[in-house]
């Protein structure tokens, strides 16, 4: 069993690392290739490109020209603990035990718009580059057609490693699209997390994202190999709505008032 994650927006490159275990991106050098377009970027340019402030574009101009093909401690920090947004609160990889962060290393995989996969313990230098922006490149108009096959053939890679095989889908729909669910070699099951309000269940982003987080905590501290186990997940006060859901879609659901 495989889960996949969205990377985060926010980054935390000040916390010190909760543990010295580290692995390198199988990508660099298809990273190397994003950044050296990146680079020939002005800050209005990258501004209009990925619709941020002119001081968030200063700022990721200035991680463009100092990324480098060497990952270091000094710069760079494994993707599991950089990562600082809705989805990572509901991890909490900080908290996790060795066996826990050694569970997530071999079962959890994040997608990114620059490294096209990681898995928690890989080295990570800051940037902002998401899966759903247009830059123009060798291979295509946007990063769908940078990474092509690639992501799904580095999940296949993964998943022959497990005797169950299922990848657990809790990805955004922005960095699913770059798995080709048809390549790959195990069933797809995609967890939803809805809530109630305004008098009908729906999905509510920030509240979905945290428990995207929550659910791959769950697996994590519990050991979860088989995707079954997580229908008994009930964390925030989530439960499964099984007259919702299908073979192939899992909804999870819970009311404020409840």
């Amino acid at each position: 069993m495989l889960i996949v994650l969205s990377p985060a927006k926010t980054l935390d490159y000040d916390t010190p690392a909760t543990t010295e275990e580290q692995t390198l991106p199988d990508f660099i050098e298809h990273a190397a290739e994003l950044v050296d377009i990146l680079k020939t970027l002005s800050p209005a340019e990258v501004a209009g490109l990925m619709g941020i402030s002119d001081a968030l574009a200063v700022l990721n101009v200035t991680r463009y020209a100092g990324w480098s093909r060497r990952f270091t401690k000094k710069n760079a920090k494994q993707a599991i603990l950089a990562f600082n947004g809705d989805v990572y609160e509901g991890l909490d990889a900080p908290s996790l035990n060795p066996k826990q962060l050694a569970y997530a290393q071999a079962h959890v995989r994040i997608l990114s718009g620059l490294y096209g996969v990681l898995r928690p313990l890989d080295l990570m230098q800051p940037y902002r580059l998401e899966m759903g922006t247009r830059l123009a490149n060798a291979r295509g108009k946007d990063l769908y057609a940078f990474w092509g096959n690639l992501v799904s053939e580095s999940l296949n890679k993964a998943l022959a490693a497990h005797k169950t095989r299922v990848l657990v889908n809790l990805a955004s729909e922005e960095y699913f699209k770059a798995v080709k669910p048809q390549q790959l070699d195990a069933e797809v099951i995609t967890p939803v997390f809805e809530d109630w309000k305004g008098g009908r269940y729906k999905v509510i982003s920030f509240y979905a994202k945290r428990a995207r987080g929550l659910m791959a905590r769950y697996a994590a501290v519990k050991g979860i190999t088989r995707p079954e186990k997580l229908k008994a997940f009930d964390i925030d006060g989530y439960a499964l709505d099984d007259k919702a859901s299908d073979d192939r879609t899992w909804v999870f659901r819970r009311r404020a008032d409840a």
